[in-house]
């Protein structure tokens, strides 16, 4: 009987730590996620986009409730200027004034580039979930850092087949995070940079975006935030099908 309790025991002794790596690696997504949405935010957004022959940008204005609404007016440049994106939970559309058009884009379309940026869709919308959609495990840590791997549950409709991500321990927002594909090719890299503080939240206000498939090679996206607020109400007439429309103007 004294055998069969200390087997029990010496078991638990193995299981437990698994367990609460997982418990750990799974709040610590929980919380980037967190501090990267915030309850609400209002953010003005510079967008440079570089491939081999040439160099353009954009600046847009986006508003967000969570990860469940979102809405993005284009400032400039001029022949973009007034194009609207609305996301509604798993629904998302376009509004190309020069024609008029309210477009809906179809989930198979979610992962392509966002105005022939190295963001695809689903980045520049928040669609995916992390802390839902994959399975985390934390793979080491520094004094800086925590190092995650998540790969993706049977039933999450994700094209990554895994992701590294490190996150700071100073501010709990991503420093790196590396996508890979199916076959566990790396296929692009994001780096955040340059936190500062807005009210009483830090958000990291670089972000850059790197493919790394051969036939990309040269192509970069950088994305800076020249102002934010966040946890403020957010009107929601922003969040309907008629404002894509009337906020193009």
């Amino acid at each position: 009987m004294h055998r069969i309790v200390l087997l029990i025991a010496m078991m638990g002794l193995l299981i437990f730590p698994f367990i609460s790596q997982a418990d750990q690696s799974g709040d610590i997504i929980k919380r980037v996620e967190d501090n990267l949405n915030g309850e609400t935010a209002v953010m003005d957004i510079n967008m440079v986009v570089k491939t081999k022959r040439a160099e353009r940008t954009m600046k847009m204005t986006s508003y967000s409730i969570g990860n469940e609404k979102s809405f993005i007016k284009i400032l400039y440049p001029r022949k973009d200027k007034g194009i609207t994106f609305l996301k509604i939970d798993n629904t998302m559309w376009q509004y190309v004034p020069r024609i008029e058009k309210t477009i809906k884009i179809p989930a198979s379309m979610m992962l392509q580039s966002w105005m022939g940026s190295d963001f695809s869709n689903d980045d520049l919308v928040k669609e995916s979930s992390i802390s839902n959609d994959y399975t985390q495990k934390l793979l080491s840590e520094t004094d800086e850092v925590f190092v995650i791997e998540l790969w993706p549950k049977e039933e999450a409709a994700v094209v990554w087949g895994k992701i590294i991500m490190e996150v700071s321990k100073q501010y709990y927002l991503p420093t790196t995070v590396l996508y890979y594909d199916e076959d566990e090719l790396l296929i692009r890299e994001l780096v955040y940079s340059d936190v500062q503080p807005f009210g009483e939240r830090f958000y990291p206000t670089r972000w850059v975006m790197t493919p790394q498939e051969e036939e990309k090679a040269g192509h970069e996206t950088k994305m800076e935030i020249s102002n934010a607020v966040f946890d403020e109400p957010v009107a929601e007439s922003y969040f309907t099908k008629r404002a894509l429309k009337r906020y193009s103007r």
